[in-house]
């Protein structure tokens, strides 16, 4: 089986490709925006000549959400046009693609944990950039799956996790936010969560059919940014003070969802998964970050 990867750089690529040699059943490609524009659809085309892919993990995306704000065209570019590239030209090769999404899409005033059939209200153009792909690659092939994910981090990449590592022992107070609502996620684990989907298909214990549509995927749990902050001074024995701070007193130029926590009972049922809890997979980040070892 022949998996390609993009945005092999990425916090969730790089975890893919230091999980590779633990599926050695399956081959990968890992491909960053030096090697493949995903814009443009020639490239991709002349690409996907070149060998075939049983399955593609789209993890390039243009993830500053401020800054698309002032760079709508490029966001819709990478995040629309590059997703819809995937999924024309893997549809026509018998590739299978997996797109991975984010949680802003919803952005709706309620207060239970969002499912995959809940209406979206996307609020700035890197939510309806992410939504508009979403869409797109279902609309050419419902058999694709879209997988819309929150509050990521890893020991690779700049992330919220290493931010406050890095301010927290440069500074003796900060303020962080409390009033927004959700759950991180630990890329290393939905990484191998889609890698042990693609296993059991291969190994026939699912059907192919079964990952077609809309999932969720976070750790399990529920937190507020400022409580993420205090559990990685916690864990690190960081002695910050962290104030909580309300949303309207760090204003930014793209607006985030006061609720978004995923349910994510679909994809546990579906797939037989087991995901863990936001703080002991934080537990396991910081363990990796701290002995230089990167999972």
């Amino acid at each position: 089986m022949n998996i390609l990867i993009t945005g092999a750089n990425g916090q969730v690529g790089s975890e893919l490709r230091a999980l590779a040699k633990q599926y050695a059943f399956l081959s990968f490609d890992f491909i960053d925006r030096e090697e493949l524009d995903i814009t443009d659809e020639g490239a991709v085309t002349n690409y996907f000549k070149k060998k075939k892919f049983d399955y593609c993990i789209n993890c390039a995306a243009y993830t500053a959400v401020d800054k698309a704000e002032e760079q709508a065209d490029i966001a819709m570019q990478v995040n629309t046009v590059g997703a819809k590239n995937l999924a024309k030209v893997g549809a026509q090769h018998g590739t299978r693609l997996l797109q991975l999404s984010t949680d802003y899409v919803y952005h709706n005033e309620q207060n239970t944990p969002f499912i995959e059939t809940d209406a979206t209200n996307p609020q700035g153009v890197y939510a309806e950039s992410k939504l508009a792909g979403d869409r797109t690659v279902l609309n050419i092939d419902p058999n694709n799956m879209v997988i819309r994910t929150s509050w990521v981090y890893s020991a690779y990449g700049n992330n919220f996790v290493k931010t406050m590592l890095r301010l927290g022992k440069d500074r003796d107070q900060l303020t962080v936010i409390f009033d927004q609502i959700g759950t991180p996620t630990y890329a290393h684990d939905l990484a191998k969560a889609m890698l042990d989907i693609i296993q059991k298909i291969e190994q026939k214990e699912i059907s192919k059919s079964d990952i077609g549509g809309i999932y969720h995927y976070s750790n399990e749990g529920v937190t507020s940014w400022y409580d993420f902050a205090t559990a990685i001074f916690r864990i690190e024995n960081i002695n910050c003070n962290v104030l909580p701070i309300e949303t309207k007193d760090y204003p930014t130029a793209a607006k985030r969802p006061h609720f978004s926590l995923l349910n994510k009972a679909k994809i546990r049922q579906v797939f037989g998964l087991s995901i863990p809890h936001w703080e002991a997979s934080l537990q396991v980040c910081l363990e990796a970050l701290k002995v230089g070892k990167i999972s």
